[in-house]
């Protein structure tokens, strides 16, 4: 009989956003394939009540900082006491305190890279180098590691955040109950974004393309939804308040149904400038059968096949409105569903997960 492999996952972020969900969302699937999964986060954490409702065992630790070795000598105590053979990090502060409670306990250490801004590079920075094996969400992040923070390339993959395709399923929703639901008329165009309200996602952007969109086609109904929370929140309600746009943008705060507004919407965006790992929204928009306008952030260009959706420049609202203009004017829209289903499905993350888990363990 095989052994259960114990995976611990460390997290410090309180939000909510991308990364947070991929955790969540790949401890339930790797559970299911066997594994035993617990987590380490802060006590007001969200992901903290995410893994209770999900029945995933939880050890709540302050992670004050990278030099935290109270929180260190508390992870090392759970490794050892619960007999976990893998330490998964996820953020900056637990990647530090997590990887060296794994290396003092003699187990695993895996870190995942969500985010494609770069790590600085220095030899007093080095706690990537001692993982044992390192994920990515993109390509361009395990490419940069690589590069710059001296990465070996044998222990280092890309593992894009896979999408659960049976609840990001077109048919589904009902279009027209969906858009019901978020008062959108029939004669509206509606163009949306779901992102976690943060500077780098540049909301500012969406609102300025708003604007200049309804300038331009002043004969056409556009209403622009903005859904998730953050930090931003009140600058953009500010920003669309300036520019007069009470009546076409909505701002919907976090929800639970995105599957539901996706159906809604007509056309979807990313807006943002840098960071992006391969962004969950856009997989689930193209799954969705959504037409696509995303900046050329990150790894987003990791989902590009042909023409399924539009890659535009970033730091630019005017990219934004040509890219949407584009869909606005054209009746026929190519959007490749299969490609998302067959290369980014939870299932196949998974699968990758679990095999890299067993090929360190038989390295052990």
């Amino acid at each position: 009989m095989n052994k259960v492999i114990k995976v611990l996952h460390t997290e410090w972020s309180d939000g909510w956003g991308g990364q947070e969900i991929r955790i969540i969302n790949e401890m339930i699937a790797v559970r299911e394939q066997g594994v035993e999964v617990f987590l380490a986060c802060r006590d007001h954490a969200i992901i903290k009540q995410k893994a209770l409702e999900n029945n995933i065992k939880v050890f709540v630790l302050p992670f004050r900082g990278n030099a935290d070795f109270k929180t260190l000598f508390s992870l090392r105590k759970i490794i050892k006491k619960n007999s976990i053979d893998i330490v998964n990090t996820h953020s900056g502060k637990d990647t530090w305190v997590g990887g060296l409670a794994a290396k003092l306990a003699g187990v695993k250490f895996i870190r995942t890279r969500h985010l494609s801004n770069r790590i600085r590079s220095s030899r007093t920075n080095f706690i990537n180098e001692l993982a044992d094996y390192i994920f990515t969400t993109g390509e361009s992040v395990r490419a940069d590691m690589i590069k710059y923070n001296r990465i070996n390339p044998n222990v280092i993959k890309s593992i894009p955040t896979g999408i659960d395709t049976n609840i990001f399923f077109p048919e589904k929703y009902s279009k027209n109950k969906c858009r019901e639901k978020f008062h959108l008329k029939e004669s509206e165009i509606a163009i949306g974004i779901v992102a976690v309200l943060r500077q780098f996602k540049r909301h500012d952007l969406f609102i300025e393309m708003a604007k200049q969109l309804i300038d331009k086609y002043p004969n056409k109904k556009l209403k622009f939804l903005i859904a998730g929370n953050g930090p931003v929140r009140v600058k953009l309600e500010r920003l669309i308040l300036s520019h007069d746009l009470f009546d076409n943008v909505a701002m919907l705060g976090y929800l639970d149904n995105v599957p539901e507004l996706l159906s809604a919407l007509d056309i979807f965006v990313l807006s943002s400038d840098s960071k992006e790992g391969v962004p969950q929204s856009v997989m689930q928009a193209l799954f969705m059968g959504k037409p696509v306008v995303a900046t050329n952030s990150g790894s987003t260009k990791d989902l590009l096949d042909g023409n399924n959706f539009q890659l535009v420049g970033t730091n630019s609202s005017l990219e934004l409105v040509k890219g949407v203009s584009n869909y606005i004017d054209n009746d026929k829209i190519n959007v490749i569903g299969s490609l998302i289903d067959e290369k980014f499905s939870l299932n196949l993350m998974s699968k990758k997960i679990v095999t890299i888990y067993n090929k360190l363990l038989i390295q052990h």
